[in-house]
């Protein structure tokens, strides 16, 4: 196998790895869609005051992030069909970004639920607001910016957790840089590329989303 690098072969298969960025951007930015209303759900429900309800989410909670994501995938794809279950690989893929990361996101919303002052609530007691009320209006918007670090860190997270679906066939960049590799053997230049595609998007990404952190921190007047 020839290791040196051709820069012939790397701009020929440059177009198919850019489309798959494509895919990939596009599952990154689905599961992580679903990821943010699930880790909402999961968060709010254990705020129920019903205990086994609390419970149980806290116990589901612990079992997906306690689990690879890996093995959550092949679960989704080949056994959830045993149980009349049946997705398409892209279908599959984007529940099991959104469900791993929607535990680690509801810990994260946990955080800036926490965060808010307990006279915030005892505000909204006192004048009568509906408990819907009091966390669409009151508790949401300032449990938000104490979380958007993290609800940050895990979209990067999520991008660089893609190329796991490769697994089940989606043509995101891992898969198409095997499919690459397997037609020409060679793997030094698609392998080399698919890794410079990730660096490029996720530093710029990083810095975005530490720069819109400050900007609403700074218009909330949060130092």
């Amino acid at each position: 196998m020839d290791l040196h690098w051709r820069w012939d072969f790397a701009w020929q298969i440059l177009p198919r790895l850019i489309e798959a960025t494509l895919y990939t951007l596009a599952a990154a930015g689905i599961g992580y869609a679903i990821a943010l209303v699930l880790g909402l759900v999961l968060a709010l429900l254990q705020r129920t005051g019903f205990r086994p309800l609390t419970v149980a989410t806290r116990e589901f909670i612990e079992f997906i992030r306690s689990t690879p994501l890996l093995v959550q995938i092949f679960f989704v794809f080949f056994v959830a069909p045993q149980i009349g279950l049946q997705f398409s690989p892209w279908v599959s893929g984007m529940f099991a970004l959104g469900l791993y990361y929607s535990a680690y996101l509801s810990e994260v919303y946990r955080g800036g639920l926490e965060a808010v002052p307990p006279g915030q609530w005892e505000a909204c007691t006192a004048l009568g607001l509906s408990r819907r009320d009091t966390y669409i209006r009151i508790i949401i918007p300032q449990a938000l910016p104490p979380a958007l670090a993290g609800m940050g860190n895990l979209l990067v997270a999520i991008f660089k957790d893609t190329p796991m679906l490769a697994v089940i066939g989606i043509p995101e960049l891992m898969h198409t840089a095997n499919a690459i590799g397997a037609e020409d053997y060679r793997f030094l230049e698609p392998y080399t590329i698919v890794g410079v595609l990730f660096l490029i998007i996720s530093l710029p990404a990083a810095g975005l989303l530490r720069l819109f952190e400050g900007w609403v921190r700074y218009k909330l007047g949060i130092r």
